[in-house]
């Protein structure tokens, strides 16, 4: 039996948003046992608490952003997601004091970085897991399709076709651990087609985007010195991607979600089918 862990100190992490472009500081405060993610609008007031679970996610586009019935959001959770899950932090207060968490470069390579000298605290209480039961499917009405099935451990497969030469088909496939994040799955940087960056700039949205945090192509070229990262960058930034977007069940996960062309709406539509029938999961604290 493993006990859920939180941070031995506050951690404080500064950045811009991508689409304010504004200054974001972030402080990740340790919480206690059973609290799970929560994030805290330092700006607003009454300083207004989010909890970062599926049921609370409020808009999908482009990113995974939460809200409450009052306006209040916090977007563009899911690297600091991905990165929390893998470090094995299951409670923490995250006090921000933008919209949006820090864009960083646009991967989970920096949230990582800075985890791997931060110290945790086990607490007095067992670790739940996410034990997915039987296979839960949701389709969009494009035909893009994600499920979760059962598994000993969190496996994803996951499939991207693109029209451009440069990105193509791509897969991903095995099991998420540690060390496969921290090489090929972290430094991956989130990517978008020139004319994309060019509309939403004209429309007053990513005013901090840039080269220094998203893979930018044009046409059959990368905009970016150096060009890719890694072998498949793409595919392993929507891995990331769902990773985070996971860890918005409130647990660690316990099955093979198998994905082709999705993202954040259908792992979020994945999420509420799967609850919707307590039949499909249970949830565990022995592994």
């Amino acid at each position: 039996m493993q006990m859920q862990q939180t941070v031995k100190q506050p951690q404080t992490i500064e950045g811009i948003g991508l689409h304010s472009g504004c200054k974001a500081i972030m402080t990740i405060h340790p919480a206690p046992e059973n609290f799970g993610i929560v994030f805290k609008r330092v700006d607003l007031d009454g300083q207004p608490e989010l909890k970062g679970l599926y049921s609370q996610i409020v808009d999908t586009r482009n990113c995974s952003c939460l809200g409450d019935n009052k306006g209040n959001v916090v977007s563009t959770i899911e690297h600091l997601m991905g990165a929390l899950y893998m470090k094995g932090i299951d409670n923490a207060l995250i006090e921000i004091n933008n919209p949006e968490i820090p864009i960083m470069d646009g991967s989970a390579k920096v949230f990582a970085d800075i985890f791997k000298d931060v110290e945790l605290v086990a607490q007095n209480a067992p670790r739940r897991y996410l034990k997915v039961k039987k296979e839960v499917v949701f389709t969009d009405d494009k035909g893009n399709s994600v499920s979760l099935s059962p598994s000993d451990k969190l496996h994803i497969r996951f499939v991207i076709d693109f029209p451009s030469k440069i990105v193509g088909h791509q897969e991903f496939d095995g099991d998420i651990e540690e060390q496969v994040f921290a090489k090929e799955i972290a430094p991956c940087r989130t990517f978008c087609e020139k004319y994309q960056v060019d509309y939403l700039q004209s429309i007053g949205l990513i005013k901090g985007g840039s080269l220094e945090n998203a893979v930018v192509l044009d046409g059959e070229n990368i905009l970016n010195e150096g060009g890719f990262r890694i072998k498949n960058e793409c595919v392993n930034h929507k891995v990331l991607d769902a990773i985070g977007d996971l860890y918005t069940s409130g647990y660690r996960v316990l099955g093979r979600l198998n994905a082709s062309k999705t993202g954040h709406f259908h792992t979020n539509e994945l999420l509420k089918k799967l609850f919707a029938d307590k039949s499909n999961y249970e949830i565990i604290e022995e592994i």
